[in-house]
């Protein structure tokens, strides 16, 4: 018996379509699901792909903004690219929070219901190793 890595994450959103949106257009996801109606689950749901990664939206009402979050690897040279067209479909960029040299660029933003995303330019190896010093 053993894990074998993650499922998929949800989120409950307000808009399914604007959500689906700014993840295919903003981050490149692919788009593999949308209940439209046929419900079987708790409320419309679209699923999408995202660095292979099932990510699932769900309509509802989100929570109140918090530090957790949900981050993905990225190179550290896409990042201006993907804060530009974040920023063209109206999501919210983040200051990032204090660093030391050599734990990653990261950029953080929020959609348009309150989850905050980064996306890190590092790996935990890298992290440790830093810490180390």
């Amino acid at each position: 018996m053993a894990i074998l890595g993650i499922s998929h994450l949800t989120f409950i959103v307000r808009d399914v379509e604007r959500t689906a949106r700014l993840f295919v257009e903003g981050l490149g996801a692919t788009e593999v699901y949308d209940s439209q109606g046929r419900n079987f689950s708790l409320s419309r749901e679209k699923f999408l792909l995202l660095g292979g990664v099932w990510l699932a939206f769900m309509e509802g009402e989100p929570t109140a903004r918090s530090y957790r979050h949900v981050a993905f690897e990225v190179a550290e040279a896409d990042v201006p690219a993907y804060a530009a067209a974040l920023q063209a479909l109206g999501a919210e960029i983040r200051p990032a929070r204090p660093r030391v040299d050599g734990e990653g660029l990261s950029l953080y933003f929020h959609d348009y219901d309150n989850h905050l995303f980064e996306l890190h330019a590092g790996s935990l190896a890298q992290r440790l190793a830093r810490y180390a010093q």
